[in-house]
């Protein structure tokens, strides 16, 4: 494997592959140099040990669902913060497939430290923010299950589209808090459909209409037929 980019851009492409494909503990260091096609002292100049590599593979996983948590926790009205937390955690998740699967094919990797107590950490945050205000038994259930319910899957089918792996973990989520299924937009010109995003003159109607309190976000939503995401969006903006 040559490749490109940095010689320890291609030495952690190769490691997250193999550990993704063999598991942490059965690939060698001399493994990971036959991939990049290096020596192994080369390996050692970059990495001094495999744990360092595996650092190095989840800081990145680990550090944006840090800041997409955090994100979402700055609105102030519970259904924004539920979505952005659900949605950043997933599409953080779809991004890092390759890390995840390592750490799934290990579980005992989870619980290595550092990892293990930022996972947990990161875990416990999106269960709240997802719960939101009602801490209800009931509530908090449902959203830890909606939680465990965003990595499985970008695991099991990694090698399906991640946009239509996106859509059905989203209803699903959906479905564990009670809300109905997300109607799916169709291209203007293709039989209807809610277009795809609003118009400057549509966006400033929203922004006000929910500024003086006449609507909410979701009656937003159906009355522009666009999502609750959608929404929010034009408001942050």
């Amino acid at each position: 494997m040559t490749g490109t980019g940095t010689t320890a851009e291609r030495i952690l492409a190769a490691a997250g592959a193999l550990f993704a494909e063999r598991g942490y503990r059965a690939t060698s260091m001399q493994a990971i140099a036959r991939r990049v096609d290096i020596t192994k002292a080369a390996l050692y100049y970059h990495f001094p040990s495999k744990d360092e590599i595996l650092h190095r593979l989840t800081v990145p996983l680990l550090g944006e669902l840090e800041r997409a948590l955090d994100e979402a926790g700055t609105h102030h009205d519970p259904e924004a913060v539920r979505w952005r937390a659900v949605e950043g955690f997933l599409d953080v998740s779809l991004r890092h497939r390759t890390t995840l699967l390592m750490l799934v094919r290990d579980m005992t990797l989870l619980a290595r430290p550092p990892v293990a107590e930022r996972f947990r950490a990161v875990v416990r945050l999106a269960n709240d923010l997802v719960c939101g205000p009602d801490r209800s038994l009931e509530r908090r259930v449902r959203a830890a299950q909606a939680v465990a319910c965003l990595t499985d899957p970008v695991v099991l089918f990694h090698d399906a589209p991640p946009e239509r792996v996106r859509a059905l973990l989203l209803d699903g989520v959906r479905a564990l808090l009670g809300e109905p299924p997300a109607r799916r937009p169709r291209p203007r010109g293709s039989g209807g459909g809610r277009p795809l995003a609003l118009t400057g003159e549509q966006v400033e109607q929203v922004r006000r209409l929910h500024a003086s309190g006449a609507c909410t976000a979701e009656q937003l939503a159906a009355r522009f037929g666009v999502s609750r995401a959608t929404v929010y969006r034009c408001l942050k903006t």
